[in-house]
């Protein structure tokens, strides 16, 4: 199985190699670079990271500083399901706060990572825009009304 993986393990660093020179290595397209990397392996690696930094001469700090300064990357493998949990004002007054917090102590899980069977990754966001059905949950690309936390839990169970 070893073997399995390491050539899988080549694989992958070929191809992304070979995706990296398809950009001429200047600063310039430290996030471009970024953004492929996160669309081909789901979240921003510390390989990647290393590669990156790598082929456009700069340090990995800097690399991971402008990553980290842009909610659109992750450092964490997604779940199989992503479930964000909207924290907008109508939201946050109808309960979103108290839908986060049973999803981070149902689940162990904080915003940001994963559950430790892959089967979640937790966002919370600013707004999901349904504000007059709040408070809203959304699963992968699922939008779930008026929750409660019966609901929410009787949902999540749907999702394997």
């Amino acid at each position: 199985m070893n073997i399995l993986k390491n050539n899988y393990m080549k694989q992958t660093e070929s191809s992304f190699l070979e995706l990296l020179e398809k950009y001429p290595p200047e600063e310039s397209n430290l996030i471009p670079l970024l953004q492929k990397a996160q669309e081909k392996d789901g979240f921003i690696s510390p390989g990647k990271v290393e590669e990156i930094a790598e082929y456009l001469k700069i340090t990995e700090s800097e690399v991971f500083g402008v990553a980290s300064f842009y909610s659109q990357f992750r450092f964490t493998p997604p779940g199989r399901h992503s479930v964000s949990v909207c924290l907008g004002t109508a939201c946050h007054v109808n309960g979103g706060e108290t839908l986060l917090k049973t999803i981070e102590r149902d689940f162990e899980v904080k915003p940001g990572e994963c559950t430790a069977d892959g089967r979640f990754d937790l966002n919370r966001v600013a707004c999901l825009g349904c504000c007059a059905i709040a408070p809203v949950i959304k699963v992968d690309n699922e939008i779930y009304s008026n929750m409660n936390v019966i609901k929410m839990n009787d949902i999540l169970g749907l999702y394997e």
